[in-house]
């Protein structure tokens, strides 16, 4: 450890750096995606002067009422301004394992099996819920 970096890890540094950009990412996404939706760029799939008839629903009765899709198929109406906004969300949701990821090749050459192993487990726990294969 340099003397700068006294307090963490490469790994550490590593992991901090690329979550720190997911988080970016996803935030300017999100500021971005929110922008076209009420500035009507995009037509959304349930208009913005009816979001508010619908706030005392719960969100499957919400999505039953509106017709907005759930889980992943959200996707396939993308181009729709509310739809766009779960980019966002997926890029903050996905910085985790990105980061996770990233600190895998360190792990591997510094031959720290536990720590890799543990990773690698972590991405996979957190790739099967985000698919919602498991539903």
């Amino acid at each position: 450890m340099s003397e700068q970096n006294k307090y963490a890890s490469e790994e550490q540094l590593r992991f901090a750096k690329v979550m720190g950009a997911g988080v970016k990412l996803g935030f300017v996404m999100l500021v971005v995606s929110f922008a076209l939706y009420m500035t009507g760029v995009l037509q959304p799939l349930v208009p913005v002067d009816q979001v508010s008839h619908y706030w005392g629903l719960s969100a499957a009765e919400y999505a039953k009422a509106t017709g907005t899709p759930t889980g992943w198929a959200w996707v396939k109406d993308i181009a729709k301004g509310d739809m766009l906004n779960y980019v966002g969300i997926v890029v903050l949701a996905s910085a985790s394992i990105a980061s996770s990821l990233a600190i895998l090749p360190l792990f591997a050459r510094q031959g720290e099996k536990a720590h890799l192993i543990i990773s690698i487990l972590l991405i996979l726990v957190l790739l099967v819920s985000a698919s919602n294969i498991l539903h």
